[in-house]
């Protein structure tokens, strides 16, 4: 990326970003107080009136929003503007409840845009180039989200999700420079490659742009390797606003950059909600700062990360890796274990393929998980045998887990065409 293609925002200095972060802290907390009936309950039952935002610090005097607030008030309860002002309505599936919906101005449709515009330039693309988006299309916000980028100089094949092997017919028609998709859908891609018989570093890809899903160092470097491309992480959500929110350079990859003229972080104790200081490991919480259909205060994403110095854009901080998620934390007789954990496990032995899932079960009075991977292609029975149980070993040296292992055949897992589930609970009477 060149030093044309940085926008006024990245240009600001760090007291310019400051003073800007403020002015839009005290006006987004004014229009939410003014024209949203749950923040001005939530406001008052904490005795917080706008007037007392005088500084950056006096975010931490504002009460947190949650997923289940957004349910409260479905479906359009926490909206700021009238109806006839939202452009575009997207919600999650609402398969444990009803869905969080979220909505958009025309105004937040370009800003939305204009992010995913600079995470793509940061993230290595040039104004031009093919991208092929494998996000999911619909209600989702992944696959329209990153849509944006047509307006600002990308050519956008909207494949959507799925249709796997149509994927690698376009990929080799087409020749796109860049994809996005979630990163265990890009090894969907990959083993599709290979069904094939096509040598996946022999495309066109030069650049992907993977998030929706933590994903491991080892991870990327599986992608990078396989497709001989730069792999990074683009992070959101879309109550905050979608892909986009943060995006790694191309440069560095050491964890994607906030755009905190947009959006203020905060890393918060995830038990007790008290306010950390960078550097220190919880919970990611974010303010939007120039949101007008769905502004949102402090929300609770429940994914773990630090909040690092700014590298590539200085004055903007990073997201460390992401650890895992609050409510994906398995509780394994009395071990805190993510399946980050168990992924990077899984990495040492070159006879594994990425694709795993984790199950649960509580056949007598404890908590029991097995892992269940798969092989690599080609892997025979000699170099399986008693790979379990060395497997089982390692994790119970690594994170001092007791597990069963399974070694799966090649294809046996399910695949993901988006958001992968990784905990699969048979735990009866739970989740």
């Amino acid at each position: 990326m060149t030093a044309n293609d940085l926008d006024a925002g990245q240009r600001m200095s760090l007291d310019e970003l400051r003073a800007d972060q403020l002015a839009n802290l005290k006006s987004t907390v004014t229009k939410v107080y003014e024209n949203v009936p749950f923040y001005r309950q939530a406001f008052d039952e904490l005795g917080v009136t706008p007037a007392d935002i005088t500084s950056l610090d006096d975010i931490a005097k504002l009460p947190f929003t949650n997923k289940q607030d957004l349910r409260d008030n479905y479906p359009f309860g926490l909206f700021a503007v009238p109806q006839e002002q939202v452009a575009r309505i997207h919600a999650s599936s609402g398969t444990t409840g009803l869905p969080t919906v979220v909505g958009y101005t025309m105004g937040d449709l370009d800003r939305w845009g204009s992010l995913i515009a600079r995470s793509i330039l940061g993230a290595g693309g040039k104004r031009g180039q093919m991208m092929h988006n494998a996000y999911g299309y619909g209600l989702f916000t992944g696959g329209l989200g990153v849509h944006g980028a047509e307006r600002h100089g990308f050519t956008v094949v909207p494949i959507s999700g799925g249709q796997t092997p149509r994927q690698v017919q376009l990929i080799q028609d087409f020749k796109p420079e860049i994809i996005t998709a979630t990163p265990t859908y890009l090894l969907t891609i990959l083993d599709e490659f290979h069904k094939q018989g096509i040598d996946p570093t022999t495309t066109s890809l030069k650049t992907g742009i993977c998030g929706a899903e933590p994903w491991t160092d080892e991870m990327r470097k599986e992608i990078e390797r396989s497709f001989d491309i730069d792999a990074v992480d683009i992070y959101g959500l879309s109550e905050v606003m979608g892909p986009g929110v943060a995006c790694e350079s191309a440069v560095t990859k050491d964890g994607p950059t906030i755009w905190e003229d947009h959006f203020y972080p905060e890393i918060v104790d995830p038990f007790t909600g008290d306010v950390l200081p960078d550097g220190e490991e919880g919970e990611l919480v974010f303010t939007s700062l120039t949101k007008e259909a769905l502004p949102i205060i402090r929300y609770r994403t429940h994914d773990l990360a630090r909040l690092l110095p700014g590298t590539a854009n200085p004055s903007f901080r990073r997201i460390s890796r992401i650890t895992g998620r609050s409510d994906d934390l398995m509780i394994i007789r009395g071990v805190n274990v993510y399946p980050a954990n168990i992924e990077s496990v899984l990495f040492e032995f070159e006879h594994l393929s990425p694709h795993f899932q984790l199950v649960l079960t509580r056949p007598g009075r404890m908590d029991e998980v097995t892992v269940e991977v798969e092989c690599r292609e080609g892997v025979g029975a000699v170099e399986l045998e008693g790979l379990n149980g060395l497997v089982a070993a390692r994790v119970k040296e690594r994170l001092g887990v007791t597990s069963t292992v399974s070694v799966l055949q090649p294809g046996e897992l399910p695949r993901s065409v988006g958001k992968l589930k990784r905990i699969i609970d048979r735990r009866e009477g739970l989740r």
